[in-house]
């Protein structure tokens, strides 16, 4: 157990079973303000079910998950998403048929309550967060360009100032580089490394090049628990992280 309450993320002894296997086995996961963590493992480590467990898609069976030491095991997807986490899943979920600007204006929060809803217009407030999101994911040149006409790696940068719009203190990120070019993947690093000014980013990678580039730490998850954890040198010189991987 560690007590340390300072950590915005805090996973204790979580635990998922789907149908008897054990997905997520008795997983300790710490993440601090203002860090970027990597999460890597071989396919069926169970990388993808702790994201689904932090964003309250799936139930933990056992265990606990604190968040700014507030426990949210059980909230519902909506109630985590309010307390400021946002997760990007694999495949980018952009609206086709919209704009890049208007894609980002959707997202924005609006008021909480209904009449904040219904008397929300486009004030130059918003048109200057939207433009200055458009800027961070380097779409600012076209924001009337339509999202189905954009390139792979341009609608996965969308999906990500779509989280970012709502200003969230926790980023989580399925694969963000998964079918991006070589030039892509470069932006995308130099994207995160802006992004973890002001908050956490988790992302899940098999792209070790793209690892390298941005973690702070890392953590190797093999069978549902943590095998190995540090940085990336320490953890790619780990003998049973290099058994793990060469095993695969």
């Amino acid at each position: 157990m560690n007590n340390n309450t300072d950590f915005l993320l805090a996973l204790e002894n979580v635990s998922v079973s789907f149908d008897g296997f054990k997905a997520v086995n008795e997983l300790n996961l710490y993440i601090d303000k203002g860090e970027l963590r990597v999460i890597i493992g071989p396919n069926g480590a169970g990388k993808t079910t702790v994201l689904d467990l932090i964003c309250g898609r799936t139930r933990v069976s056992e265990g606990s998950i604190k968040f700014k030491n507030q426990e949210i095991t059980g909230y519902k997807e909506q109630q985590i998403v309010r307390l400021g986490i946002g997760r990007k899943f694999q495949t980018p979920t952009i609206y086709e048929d919209l704009t890049v600007f208007e894609n980002l204006e959707l997202s924005l929060p609006r008021g909480r309550n209904v009449t904040g809803a219904l008397f929300w217009s486009r004030t130059d407030e918003v048109a200057q967060r939207v433009t200055e999101v458009a800027e961070m994911i380097f779409l600012e040149g076209d924001p009337d360009q339509l999202g189905g006409t954009l390139s792979h790696g341009q609608k996965q940068w969308l999906e990500i100032g779509m989280l970012l719009i709502q200003d969230p203190e926790l980023l989580m990120l399925d694969e963000p580089v998964a079918g991006m070019s070589v030039s892509e993947r470069a932006k995308t690093a130099e994207l995160l490394n802006e992004i973890i000014k002001n908050r956490s980013v988790i992302v899940i990678e098999h792209d070790m090049k793209f690892v390298e580039s941005i973690a702070h730490r890392v953590t190797v998850l093999h069978q549902g628990k943590v095998l190995a954890e540090g940085d990336m040198q320490s953890v790619q010189a780990n003998p049973r992280v290099k058994e793990v991987y060469l095993g695969h």
